[in-house]
This record gives C-alpha cells, sequence and structure tokens, in this order.
C-alpha cells in the first residue's frame, strides 16, 4: 500500500491542483451553468463573456482544494493507523487479524475508508467552494452586472436590510445541495480513483519485479481521474441541476420547492440540462486535478522519475 501523504503535501499539492483546473476549465464551466440557469441559455449570457467570474474561482480554488485534500490524506491515514493499532491487538490476543478475510475484504474496507475520507474532505472544502460558487455562478449568468465584484457587492449590500446573519445566509445559500452533490459525486469519483491507482500500482510493481512502494505518474493518474470523472459527473447531473436553480433563484428558495418546481412544470428533461458539458468539463477535470495533484504529490516526495 502506498504512504498517505503528510500534512504540508497534500496542503501544497492541492492548492495547485485546485487553481489548475479552474483556470482550465471555466470556459465550460460557465457554459453549464447557463444550461442549467431558468432564464436560458442565450438570455443567461450564451457564448459571450464565458470568463465572467473568473476572479472568485480564483479566489476560492486553492483553499477550497488545499481543505479538501489535507482532510481527505488525514482521514485516511487515520483509518489505516487505528486498522494497524486493532491487528496489532487481535495478534497480542491470538485472533484473526482485521483484514485478514483475504483481498477481497481488504479491497472493500478499502474503498469505505475513501468514502468517508471523501466525504468528510468534501464537507470541509464546501465551507469555501458554497461562497465563491454563489458569487462565480451569478457572475456566469450575468446577474448583478456579470462581474465577480459586482455580484459579491450586490450580496453585501443586503447588509442594511437583512444584517450581517442574513448576508451569511446569502453567501451560503445552496449549502445543503452542495453537500448532497459532492458527497454522492466522491463517494462514487475517489474509490473509483485510487482503486484504479492501485491497479496500477501493482501492474508496474510485477513490470519492477516486485518492488515496494512504487507509485503510479501523473499521466495514470490523470487518466483515471479522467475515467471516475465521468462516471460520476454523469450519475450525479439531477442534484447539479437542483444545486445551480437554488443558487440562481431571485429569492432564498427551499431544495424541495425547486424539485417540485421542475417536476411538475417541466418533468424530468430540466433534469440532465448541460450534462453533456458537465461529463466533458469534468472529465476533463479530473484528469487536470487528479493528475496535477499527482504530479505535485510525487515531486514534493522526491518520486518524479
Amino acid at each position: 500500500m502506498a504512504q498517505n501523504p503528510p500534512f504540508t503535501t497534500a496542503l501544497l499539492a492541492g492548492g495547485i491542483a485546485g487553481t489548475t483546473v479552474d483556470l482550465s476549465l471555466f470556459p465550460l464551466d460557465t457554459l453549464k451553468t447557463r444550461l442549467q440557469s431558468s432564464a436560458g441559455f442565450f438570455p443567461s449570457g450564451g457564448f459571450r463573456g464565458i470568463y465572467r467570474g473568473v476572479g472568485s474561482a480564483v479566489v476560492g480554488s486553492a483553499p477550497g482544494a488545499a481543505f479538501f485534500f489535507c482532510t481527505y490524506e488525514g482521514v485516511k491515514d487515520r483509518l489505516v493507523q487505528w486498522r494497524r493499532r486493532r491487528e496489532q491487538e487481535h495478534s497480542i490476543l491470538g485472533e484473526r487479524g482485521v483484514g485478514s478475510a483475504g483481498g477481497s475484504a481488504s479491497a472493500w474496507t478499502a474503498a469505505g475508508d475513501h468514502m468517508l475520507a471523501a466525504s468528510l474532505g468534501e464537507v470541509a472544502a464546501c465551507a469555501v467552494r458554497v461562497p465563491t460558487e454563489v458569487v462565480k455562478q451569478r457572475a456566469q449568468a450575468g446577474l448583478h452586472g456579470g462581474s465577480s465584484a459586482a455580484a459579491l457587492g450586490a450580496i453585501l449590500g443586503r447588509y442594511k436590510s437583512v444584517g450581517l446573519p442574513g448576508v451569511w445566509r446569502e453567501l451560503y445559500r445552496g449549502w445543503g445541495i452542495t453537500v448532497m452533490r459532492e458527497v454522492p459525486f466522491t463517494v462514487i469519483q475517489f474509490p473509483l480513483w485510487e482503486a484504479l491507482k492501485a491497479w496500477g500500482r501493482e501492474k508496474k510493481s510485477k513490470a519492477a519485479g516486485g518492488s515496494v512502494g512504487v507509485e503510479v505518474g501523473a499521466g495514470e493518474s490523470a487518466l483515471y481521474g479522467s475515467v471516475s470523472g465521468a462516471v460520476a459527473a454523469g450519475i450525479t447531473t439531477p442534484l447539479d441541476v437542483l444545486k445551480t436553480r437554488v443558487m440562481l433563484s431571485k429569492e432564498r428558495a427551499k431544495v424541495f420547492t425547486v424539485l417540485s418546481d421542475i417536476l411538475k412544470n417541466h418533468g424530468i428533461r430540466p433534469f440532465f440540462a448541460g450534462i453533456g458539458p458537465r461529463i466533458m468539463w469534468i472529465s476533463a477535470g479530473g484528469a487536470i486535478f487528479l493528475g496535477s495533484y499527482q504530479w505535485a504529490v510525487n515531486a514534493l516526495q522526491g518520486n518524479l522519475s
């Protein structure tokens, strides 16, 4: 099993990966947001001004991704240490060790660890991601003048009428649906990415005559990230549509209200609006995000070859 990177490595590599992917794929993200907007694609800006809102993305990318990977790698490391302690305790007592039921059991245990770590990582990342996403998507949809500064100013300008709690709620509008979207997404993407990486390590280890501690390269990680991201993106598109509608609504609206309105007036079809750009964007994003993360981790740990 590969060593989990330490906190500082995860922090720096996550920040690099987040900034790289968000800046690279911002135009596709803008088109996806406009396709999902209740106002329609062309009224929301069409193909014009596809870099609207890029300022908020730049501000939020590095800390959001860093929060995610620090939590993700940290939780994985704690779970591994906990399992090792249990194995030692069972060994002392002369009992069967944890995970000794065979490779299949170990694989399922690892998948469960990755699901839990990724879920907690997303919750941590959303503390930064949701406010920047609210500002970014309003700018992308052409609201409040079509810039990040104008969108943020419009939110902060409500302070006199709604107070600090109202401004806070507005910045975190869509928190619940964002977490509802991101957690299922990562529960699909990261165990699949980790499983593909484990397969890649095993293949490289056999080719190297059974060497221990072999790590996959950035290119392999990018390929596995692209595949796992595409699968997760397609499955979670309806949740992404709901999140976008909640964030772009003129007044605060409950997720159930938005869901009922879409089903009543438009049926199922809107839930798959933007699925093509979303799969393309996240497939490419998975390659850039997880490829650049692996490159940064390997570089910081001296594993580049």
